[in-house]
């Protein structure tokens, strides 16, 4: 008896255990291209150009993505908080104008069109962070469910379309 309760207990750990490295394993890459100072200063960037609620989990997602295609990611984070802190701002409209036009104002666009799309662009290939968290789907949540009918992407319903046939005159 107290063998077969000893090999349940190992089955039960072996098993824990290879739960916890596919979960590790899988979310790991979430967090590897940024660290969590970066995280947080994106968040803290986000909230002074985005005047609403943001998920925190959505945020990391979007920030690993721009610490993967923007290498000098610290230093825009900074100068956009330098530039609210200088203002003393808490809206994006009281500092906007005095980032320099060029890649900073263009990073704040990106951030700014991040979380509104929920996707890193509007291209077909677009990476894409969240469907449910996007702000432009916040409005709508309540009368639009999410379809999960698509097979490549949320909202998508299928093959292309054929054009119709010329309707008739009358």
């Amino acid at each position: 008896m107290f063998q077969s309760s000893s090999r349940l207990g190992r089955r039960s750990f072996l098993f824990g255990s290879a739960t916890a490295l596919g979960v590790a394993s899988t979310s790991a890459p979430l967090w590897a291209a940024s660290d969590a100072s970066t995280v947080s200063a994106f968040q803290n960037v986000s909230k002074m150009l985005v005047n609403h609620e943001l998920d925190p989990a959505t945020g990391a997602r979007i920030a690993a993505f721009a610490a993967a295609s923007y290498p000098d990611l610290d230093e825009i984070l900074e100068q956009i908080s330098d530039a609210a802190t200088a203002r003393n701002s808490s809206r994006v409209e009281d500092f906007f104008e005095d980032l320099p036009e060029g890649p900073l104002r263009d990073f704040a666009y990106w951030v700014i069109a991040a979380w509104y799309t929920g996707s890193s662009s509007g291209d077909s290939d677009a990476t894409l962070f969240t469907y449910e968290e996007a702000l432009l789907y916040r409005p709508t949540l309540d009368m639009v469910p999410i379809p999960t009918f698509g097979f490549s992407a949320p909202n998508s319903w299928g093959r292309e379309l054929f054009p119709l046939a010329d309707l008739p005159q009358f």
